[in-house]
Parts: C-alpha cells; structure tokens; sequence
C-alpha cells in the first residue's frame, strides 16, 4: 500500500500527466501509421529525453505511454481499412474489418477502445500485485516450453479459423515456408533467397501483412462490380454501457490470458492476441459468428493485446528481460537514465516502478477519453467515394512499406503477396495463420535448436517437463476435437433414418 500511495503521489504531479497523455497522443497517432511502430517512436524520441535531463520516472512515463497507446492506434486503420501495422492486430482485422463492411466500423472502434482500456487497466492491478511471483513464473519456461507455447498458439488459431483446419493448417505451413527465407541463424547459409541480397535478412514483416491484407483488399474490390461501393453510413459512433457490460466476461478473460502471456520473454501481444480470439470463439461455439464480424472478434484481441503490453513491463522491470524489440528500446532507456532493472529495483528505485504502474492507470484513461470522442472523425473516411478510398488504401501501403527499409524491392514483393492474398481468400485459405507462422516461424525454430543443444540431440527434451507436456496435449485436443466432430457430424447424416416399428 506504500508503494501504491507513493506511485499515485508521483503519476498526479502535473509534469508527469501531462507526459503521460503526451505518450498516448504521439502512440495513437503513431499506430495509426502502418510500418512506423512505437520502437521508432521510442527510438527517436531518446537522445531528446536524455539531454533535457528528466527524471527517469518521468521519462519513462512518457516513453511507456508511446507503447500502449500504439496499440489502440493500430486498431484503428486495421478496423476500417484492413491495413494491420503489427502482427498482433491482424487478429482484430478478421472481425474488425467485417464490422466495417457490415456498416458498423464506428461501433467496432468504440468497443475497440472500451476494450483497450479495460485489458489495459485491469492488467495494470495485476502488475502492482502480482509482478515479482509472476516473474518467477517466467523464469520456469524454457526453450522446450516456448516451443510447446508457439505450437498451441498454431493449434488454437488453425483449430477454429473458418475454412476448416486443414486450410488453416495449410495456411500455417505458408506461414512457417516464408519465415525460413534469409539466412540460417546458426550456419548464415542463405536460404530460398534465390540470390536476391535483399532477400538474406527474410521477408520483412510490414511487407507481408500489407500485401495480404490491405493490397488483396484494394485488388478484390477492383475485381468486384463497377458500381460497388463502401457502406454510406458506418454506423453508430457512440456505445452504451449495456453494448459494452455485455461483452465484460470476454474482457475478463482475454485481459488475464493476455496479462500472462505478456508476462512471458517472446510471446507478447501476438501469441496473446491470437489465443484470447481463440479462447472466445470456442467459448462461443455455434452462436458466435466469428470471421463475419462478431464484436468478441475485436474485443478479446484488443484486450489480450493491451493487457500483454503490460504484462511485458514484468520481466522487463524485475529480471532485466526484455520481451520484444519495443521492451528492448525501452531497457535501453532504463539504463541510459541510470536506472538498473532487476530484483532490487522496487526496493531501490520505488518511485520508478510505483510511479510507472499508477501512470499507466492515467494514460489508459486519457487514451480512452481521448478516443471515444474522436470515433466518428475516423470513421468519415468510409464516406469518400470508392474512387478516392481505394487509391487512399494503395496510396497508404506503398508509402508505409516504402517507409520501412527505401526499398523499391519491398513495393514489389508487397505487390506479389497482394495477389498471393487474392488467391488465398479466394480458395478460402485464412490469412491470419500465415502471418503467425512467419512471425513466430524464427522464435519457434531458435527454440527448438537451443532445446536440442541443450540434450544433445535428443529429441525428447521437447516432452521434458510437465508443462511443456501439457501445452502439447493442449494442442492436440485442439486440432483433433473439431476434426472428431465433424467425422461424427458426418457419420450422422449419412446413417439412414430409422423405420418406426
């Protein structure tokens, strides 16, 4: 309780608040940028902070409030423009997207922030409370473990995508196949680079999801009818509470499964995200409409993924373990402003960790007030004509991919994977499983290479402890349930009926 009083003193000094929006406002417009990214944000942003000497709480505030605010700003061109800037909202792109085109993209975004801000701030409880225990929890996973933890995030999505698994699972492989190209990571040996130099570093991720995504977008509706065009009205901006209690269970649940997974160095907000809309489509079975624009669809990704964000905060601030490329930005913050992250840190540097926990409650607050109200501007730009709105869409991709790396090479693959998309959603193949597999392709393989290092060789290493075992059988039951069921389903309508006696 001492630590909370003091965090509160710190988070209410009027510097820090308004750092603290400063953070969520520069995030939320950042995410809105597809190829930018918090990292590049936080990047810039530290030489700045570093020569106005602030303190290292108040710096971090700000550079923390970028983090979390990016992730409600990516669900915003992701819902109405199908353009995903990170591997953890292309989840939200399945039903958020749908909600759009059903002519309800404005009370997509609504529940899209609503749900942000719960993940966000029940998450934040959970980083007060339960921070050191569940850093010790991380430490209990392994190479094994993380392996078995990536191929139930496989299961879990390729089990309930739409299609059926076997699509899902082929779309899986696809996914995997694209994560393989560049060089080897123990060998440097180039792998199915055919030659192309810029090909050894892989495929860029933004380039991928872009291209699948937002161009096979822009090229299906120039496939579709002259005349077709995008919904006239987007549909109510406001929510009620009545709209947004009744999907409170599915907050609950995608905020505490997102909170632990981000609690893990690696898994972050995609693994989480992709598990928590997992979770709510079983949860909903044959009532939910999942892939065709069921809120649950945005709301338990949204969730998971805030919730993650600062679950990743954990192990970075108690072990010194950053979680991904943005946690990693941020530990280099911490050490350039003098403050060392471990075990020590709450007792030595309390103003630090309390100040930042008690900000984070302010600045989901201020995302959340700040983006309510600005719904029904976002959602105007439904109402351009589709002669200006597609090109827009082109225009944004190109220039988001281009952003990346200057390379016209990039425009070019992305353009190969927006027709690779077409053919994919054509045929009725999912796409979300492909970007999974190249995100999570070379975490997968790094961990199955340290596993065996570490056994020698054996294979059974990856069977090793009770918890990997369990995520294993977790995964089968998943791929081999739907696939049982539907075997029964079928066996039922070829039985004849039987004659009444």
């Amino acid at each position: 309780m001492e630590g909370l009083a003091l965090g509160v003193g710190v988070a209410l000094q009027p510097l820090n608040l308004a750092l603290a929006f400063a953070g969520v406002l520069v995030g939320t417009t950042v995410g809105m940028l597809p190829g930018i990214g918090p990292i590049n944000a936080i990047a810039m942003l530290l030489p700045l902070l570093f020569a106005t000497g602030l303190p290292p709480e108040s710096a971090m505030i700000l550079l923390t409030g970028i983090y979390y605010g990016s992730q409600y700003g990516n669900s915003i061109s992701t819902i109405l423009l199908n353009v995903p800037g990170t591997a953890s909202a292309v989840v939200t792109a399945i039903d958020g997207h749908a909600m759009t085109r059903a002519g309800a993209g404005g009370r997509a975004l609504a529940l899209s922030a609503v749900a942000s801000f719960a993940g966000g701030t029940l998450s934040i409880l959970g980083l007060a409370l339960f921070g050191p225990a569940l850093s010790a929890l991380a430490l209990r996973f392994g190479p094994a473990e993380y392996l078995a933890l990536m191929v139930f995030a496989f299961a879990a999505l390729s089990g309930l995508a739409r299609g059926g698994v076997v699509k899902a699972l082929a779309s899986t492989g696809l996914g995997l196949l694209l994560a393989t190209v560049g060089l080897d990571p123990n060998s440097a040996v180039p792998r199915f680079t055919f030659g192309q130099l810029r090909l050894f570093d892989g495929l860029d991720f933004v380039v991928v999801t872009i291209g699948l995504f937002a161009v096979s977008e822009v090229l299906l509706a120039l496939m579709g009818p002259a005349d077709a065009a995008t919904p006239d009205e987007p549909g109510p901006v406001r929510l009620s509470w009545a709209e947004a209690l009744r999907h409170r269970w599915a907050m609950v649940r995608s905020t505490l499964l997102g909170f632990v997974t981000g609690v893990l160095p690696g898994a972050g907000g995609t693994i989480a995200s992709f598990l928590a809309y997992g979770v709510e489509q079983r949860m909903a079975g044959a009532d939910g409409r999942f892939g065709e624009g069921d809120p649950r669809g945005v709301v338990a990704p949204e969730a998971a993924n805030n919730a993650a964000a600062t679950g990743a905060m954990i192990p970075l601030l108690t072990l010194g373990i950053p979680g991904s490329g943005t946690t990693a930005v941020l530990l280099g913050a911490l050490l350039g402003l003098g403050v060392t992250p471990g075990p020590f840190l709450i007792e030595r540097q309390p103003e630090v960790f309390w100040g930042l926990a008690a900000s984070m409650v302010a600045g989901n607050l201020f995302l959340l007030l700040l983006n309510l109200p600005l719904v029904g501007v976002f959602v105007r730009v439904l109402r351009l004509p589709r002669w200006i709105l597609l090109p827009g869409v082109a225009a944004l991709s190109f220039v988001a991919v281009y952003a990346v790396n200057r390379s016209a090479f990039d425009l070019v693959l992305m353009s190969l994977m927006g027709a690779l998309g077409v053919l994919l959603r054509r045929g009725g193949f999912p796409l979300a499983p492909v970007v999974l597999g190249l995100v999570l392709g070379p975490l997968m393989e790094r961990n199955l290479r340290r596993a065996l290092a570490l056994s020698g060789g054996e294979w059974s290493v990856v069977f090793s402890s009770p918890l990997a075992v369990g995520l294993w059988l977790a995964a089968a039951g998943i791929l081999v349930v739907p696939l049982l069921a539907a075997a029964a389903r079928a066996r039922g309508r070829r039985r004849p009926p039987t004659r009444p006696s």
